[in-house]
């Protein structure tokens, strides 16, 4: 298998690397498979097969973005998260529509930063660490906890959104969750749905560095390179070590990427990826399909020498990305090209995460918050499938290979239209090349050797 490594490239002054995580719980489960099913019953009006005019898809784009734990010393990443969301609406041609509509979003049971552990200390030295005076919880882009999303080409997005992993109750609680509200030119409400917007703060560098893990760092960072950082606290590693991650188009000062120093200084001192993607805790990966132990980081991004390596012979960081085309080869729509997946449009011009998930959530999540949408539209009593999978009702072993078949039980509106084409299609086509990926997943008749659903 390639193997490359590589974050989230972002177009804007700021983006953050996020990274998923998953500590499995019984709730979350279904029966030996593993195929996570919905326990809290928490879906919304919108049911199978649809009878709103509108649909409303939403993902965080970073998968699990990890935050400093305080910032009055050494300060790898400030609050910043990302969520984008697009209204579909309904019919036998649905359209991606962003005219006439307002999108906001409020993250759940939490309303405020500042005063939550040592998150506030982002807004104290804000100015020193990033060179801007921020009013107490609004976040790098001017964006808070809560507000109308920009309506961009296609999607709404909002950007920098300064989410910090603890309720307003005090309870902590990574997988954080916002709730989307699409309005019409009237103010009605159209459509709603929730995602997750997940964050950690559990990067782990006590684990070599002791208990002031941070001091320690710069205080060897000082001996080693005869720099002077224990005195110029709090530091931001990427002023000098230049991170696409924060914006940068080059190496920085030092010459070396952070994702390069970091990535090589520790690939001979026993680290691991779950040491600070993003903890002990919280882990990396909690996609059911494509996480293990470990996370499963080293399939796709390869040792965190190779990481080092690769940089280092020419690759940017953050901007090349493994794609899903490594492992799903032969398959209508999965290979991106350059681009990455999170930045990727599919069937209808729909964004790959739209029906998939986020990074590293790819649905069917291990969390049982990740996987909302897939409930909400395709039925709270079955397995959690992508969004228009026929997997909600067939195994792999009963396919509907016989397109009159499908037409007499699905093509029309006296038949059995419930179906998952029917979250976004009043009437759906049996020309299965105008299916997601050509129909040409594993399950119910597709190509065997093609992606799963």
């Amino acid at each position: 298998m390639r193997k490359f490594y590589s974050g989230w490239k972002v177009a804007v002054v700021l983006s953050i690397v996020a990274w998923g995580c998953s500590k499995v719980s019984q709730e979350d489960l279904s029966g030996s498979s593993g195929v996570p099913v919905e326990k809290s019953g928490k879906t919304s009006s919108v049911v199978l097969g649809g009878n709103s005019s509108y649909v409303v898809f939403a993902w965080n784009d970073l998968g699990m973005h990890c935050l400093n734990p305080s910032y009055d010393k050494m300060v790898i990443l400030p609050p910043y998260n990302n969520l984008k969301v697009q209204v579909v609406k309904r019919g036998a041609v649905p359209t991606v529509v962003t005219t006439g509509l307002t999108v906001s979003y409020a993250v759940d049971n939490n309303t405020y930063s500042v005063g939550k552990a040592n998150f506030g200390q982002f807004w104290t030295y804000a100015r020193q660490l990033f060179g801007v005076t921020l009013a107490p919880n609004i976040g790098l882009t001017g964006n808070g906890l809560s507000g109308l999303m920009k309506a961009n080409t296609g999607y709404f997005s909002a950007e920098g959104i300064p989410v910090v992993p603890v309720y307003d109750s005090g309870v902590k609680d990574p997988y954080q969750q916002a709730t989307i509200t699409v309005k019409d030119a009237t103010g009605k409400i159209v459509a709603t749905t929730k995602t997750t917007i997940p964050t950690s703060d559990e990067i782990n560098c006590a684990k070599c560095h002791g208990v002031n893990a941070f001091d320690d760092i710069l205080t060897k960072h000082d001996l080693a390179h005869a720099t002077h950082l224990m005195s110029s606290k709090p530091v931001l590693c990427a002023s000098c070590h230049g991170s696409p991650a924060l914006g940068a188009t080059s190496p920085g000062s030092s010459g070396k990427y952070l994702s390069q120093a970091i990535h090589g200084f520790h690939a001979t001192k026993g680290a691991t990826c779950y040491d600070c993607h993003p903890g002990a805790t919280t882990k990396c990966s909690r996609s059911a399909r494509h996480t293990a132990a470990d996370g499963n980081c080293t399939t796709c991004h390869g040792s965190m020498a190779n990481v080092a390596s690769t940089i280092a012979s020419g690759r940017i960081p953050w901007a090349n990305e493994p794609g899903c085309v490594s492992c799903h080869p032969g398959v209508s729509g999965v290979d991106t090209g350059t681009a990455l997946y999170k930045n990727s449009h599919g069937h209808g011009n729909l964004f790959c995460s739209a029906c998939h998930g986020s990074p590293h959530a790819m649905v069917p999540s291990l969390v049982a918050k990740d996987n909302y949408q897939e409930l909400q539209y395709q039925g709270s009593t079955r397995p959690v499938k992508t969004i228009g999978s026929c997997g909600i009702c067939h195994t792999s072993s009963r396919g509907i290979n016989d397109m009159s078949e499908f037409a007499s039980r699905h093509g029309s509106a006296t038949a059995e239209t419930k179906i998952a084409c029917n979250v976004c299609h009043t009437s759906v086509t049996t020309e299965t090349s105008k299916w997601p990926h050509a129909y040409q997943w594993k399950n119910s008749g597709g190509n065997p050797a093609g992606v799963s659903d």
